[in-house]
């Protein structure tokens, strides 16, 4: 399968490059099998041939889905125009991204910040789902899906994000709110140091801990090959 992989971040400058780019990230999530490109939107690269990708991941970034920058709302509309028959994932920013463009709302969550390893309840179990076992995987958002888009079903979520896990009817689309791509190194050093503990202090000592509980992003990154080869 031909992916194409939508950079909108990057790691912070203030880790000092000791970590992979998102995109890579993102492609040993997928594993192996696949033949994938990385096209830094950030910067105004975009494929020129979409059609010859079967699937496009989105990846997550400091950026907000509503702010007024070019390149988000170039990306906005690159996804309604895609072919609908184009296999879609999102992460994080890439999931707030799909919901944006395809009907639905993103806003900033009045419950604040949601850092460090949270657990989703699985809701509805689709055929790519392994089993209906709750899964722990790290986050990093502020931001969060409001208002479902037309056609998307809820497969996961929790109290603080209803929506974590979504899923389409009309078109093969799956997003997580979640960070399934972050290795555990990463996911603490991202959040080391973070600036939601400004408002909060008690928020990343909490988070940090519950960083060292086991998580699920290995089968997490099987629901999504999976989902790819249905």
């Amino acid at each position: 399968m031909n992916i194409a992989i939508l950079e909108t971040g990057h790691p912070p400058e203030r880790l000092g490059g000791r970590f992979p780019s998102y995109g890579a990230m993102v492609e040993a999530l997928i594993g192996d099998g696949h033949r994938f490109a990385r096209f830094d939107v950030t910067a105004g690269h975009w494929p020129e041939a979409p059609d010859s990708f079967d699937a496009f991941a989105i990846t997550g970034s400091p950026a907000s889905v509503y702010d007024p920058i070019p390149w988000v709302e170039d990306l906005l509309g690159f996804l309604r125009d895609l072919d609908p028959s184009k296999k879609l994932i999102g992460l994080c920013f890439g999931h707030q991204a799909l919901a944006q463009a395809l009907g639905g709302r993103v806003e900033r969550s009045e419950r604040g910040w949601g850092l460090g390893l949270h657990r989703y309840d699985v809701v509805e179990r689709a055929t790519f789902i392994d089993d209906a076992q709750p899964i722990a995987v790290p986050v990093s958002h502020q931001d969060q899906v409001v208002a479902l888009p037309p056609g998307a079903r809820v497969l996961a979520g929790s109290s603080f994000t209803p929506y974590g896990v979504l899923n389409w009817s009309d078109r093969p689309a799956l997003s997580f709110q979640c960070h399934p791509e972050f290795a555990p190194d990463y996911a603490r050093a991202l959040t080391d140091g973070h600036r939601a503990g400004t408002a909060d202090p008690a928020l990343v000592p909490a988070a940090l801990a519950s960083l060292e509980a086991p998580h699920d992003s290995d089968r997490v990154g099987g629901w999504i090959r999976r989902f790819l080869r249905e």
